[in-house]
């Protein structure tokens, strides 16, 4: 855990250096908060929500940025524009930001950072990342149909009773 405190505060730094932007001079100040889990089902798309709030800060939309952290690497999601348009998708409505996820794969399990940042503000507390949302996907959860599962146990029925002749006549034969 303590290197991944170490990459998030050395991704703030380089976060920091892209969007410093020379302009309104303040106190501008945000604050990112993300849910600390979710879970979803690989059979289904999931949004992962941001929230965030400014004070002191320009009226203009800020830059919302996503990333991804693997287990031994970092991926950027959305910086602002996403990599992958097909995967990801954020949607905006005032301090509310949603990552949306499509065709979900175990491989997606990771942890994603918000990150807002006021670019015209000189303030170094107008760039925020949350704590980050633990997104754990688990395998499909499709359910058998009663009909295949119905097909299973007769199945199964006729496999058990076939053994049970085959085992029947070795022992009888065998006397």
């Amino acid at each position: 855990m303590a290197s991944f405190n170490k990459l998030k505060n050395v991704l703030m730094l380089v976060f920091d250096w892209i969007l410093y932007g020379a302009g309104v001079a303040g106190h501008c100040q945000v604050t990112v908060t993300q849910p600390r889990f979710q879970q979803a089902d690989s059979s289904m798309n999931v949004s992962l929500t941001c929230t965030f709030s400014a004070s002191g800060c320009s009226s203009s939309p800020p830059e919302v940025l996503w990333f991804r952290f693997l287990t031994n690497t970092h991926q950027k999601l959305c910086t602002p524009g996403c990599t992958d348009h097909q995967k990801y998708k954020v949607h905006s409505s005032n301090n509310n930001i949603l990552l949306q996820i499509k065709n979900l794969t175990v491989d997606d399990s990771a942890v994603y950072i918000c990150g807002i940042a006021f670019s015209d503000s000189d303030s170094p507390l107008s760039k925020q990342t949350g704590d980050g949302t633990v997104l754990t996907v688990t395998g499909s959860g499709k359910q058998l149909s009663k009909g295949k599962l119905i097909s299973m146990i007769i199945t199964s029925s006729l496999l058990f009773l076939y053994s049970s002749a085959v085992l029947t006549s070795f022992v009888i034969y065998k006397v």
